[in-house]
């Protein structure tokens, strides 16, 4: 797979921890676990930009954006139009999936309360807003079930446990 990952990484974040791989491994797992894991093979470029930031930084995006002023624990923006996705013969133009934003707080809180390590819940953050660029989304519950079926399964093929099995 063509995956470029453009990264940016607040302070706060630690700079020691591989967050590149992780981003990488977190994005491939969701492309393969979704309806279009021929893009992967296709030969064309795929590009995700990502960001992981401070609560404060999600909040005032959140609040630009989905008119809600309080911090998130990702947020994504896909700039893909499902023929995009579709489109396995283009193996010139780059494809832009969109931009994943993290919140290092809520992130940490979230790993916390469910009692899983931090890199654990990010990666399930990752693939969560690879999803979301991808097209999935939670907005009813059948919509819901498809999506967070597909994170499990993701994953899985990470070695990380069923997340949603505890709520």
């Amino acid at each position: 797979m063509m995956l470029e990952i453009a990264l940016d990484a607040d302070e706060e974040w630690d700079s020691s921890r591989p967050w590149e791989p992780l981003v990488r491994k977190a994005a491939e797992a969701a492309i393969a676990e979704s309806a279009f894991p021929d893009i992967a093979m296709c030969g064309r470029p795929i590009e995700i930009s990502v960001c992981l930031t401070s609560n404060e930084h999600v909040q005032a995006l959140n609040a630009r954006w989905r008119k809600k002023d309080k911090p998130t624990n990702v947020l994504s923006f896909p700039m893909a139009e499902s023929y995009e996705l579709m489109d396995e013969n283009v193996v010139e133009k780059e494809l832009l999936l969109g931009d994943i934003i993290i919140a290092h707080g809520v992130c940490a809180a979230e790993a916390g309360e469910k009692d899983v390590s931090f890199e654990d819940h990010a990666t399930h953050l990752l693939v969560h807003g690879t999803l979301h660029l991808l097209g999935y989304d939670h907005l009813d519950e059948a919509d819901a079930a498809e999506m967070e079926s597909r994170e499990v399964r993701a994953l899985a093929r990470l070695g990380i446990a069923n997340p949603y099995e505890h709520d």
